[in-house]
């Protein structure tokens, strides 16, 4: 099984935790260049994952119930919203995302220090439902 890691270890990933486990957060959206750069196969429908938090323990298992490679400007209010982070447009998702996605540590991450999305870029949009809680 493998492990589902949202952001990176600290404040966000925490937030991002939570959300999932109190049922906020139903959707997530990552890059295809990031899924090409560490040779990772794309999520499957019916796949379980370990969810990760900062302190690289396992609190939940999700299972993955759709799973789509859209272009970013394909990403609908829908999907947005279920990401669970608040964000009541889609225009103010995809800056939130951009932020991340052009951070030093993301680029860093993809080993391209002038990496940036646009609309045309490949995204991985999955939404899954939590199947395990662990204390």
């Amino acid at each position: 099984m493998k492990d589902a890691e949202f952001a990176f270890p600290g404040p966000l990933r925490d937030r991002l935790v939570e959300a999932v486990l109190n049922g906020e957060k139903t959707s997530t959206t990552g890059l295809l260049a990031e899924y090409e750069h560490y040779r990772e196969p794309l999520p499957r429908v019916g796949e379980r994952e370990r969810v990760i938090d900062s302190a690289g323990a396992v609190v939940a298992v999700i299972e993955t119930t759709e799973m789509r490679v859209v272009p970013l400007s394909e990403i609908d209010i829908k999907h947005a919203i279920d990401e669970g982070e608040g964000y009541p447009s889609v225009a103010e998702w995809r800056a939130g995302h951009e932020e991340f996605w052009h951070s030093e540590e993301m680029r860093a991450a993809l080993g391209d220090p002038e990496f940036t999305v646009d609309d045309s870029t490949p995204v991985v949009a999955l939404r899954f439902t939590v199947v395990e809680r662990f204390s």
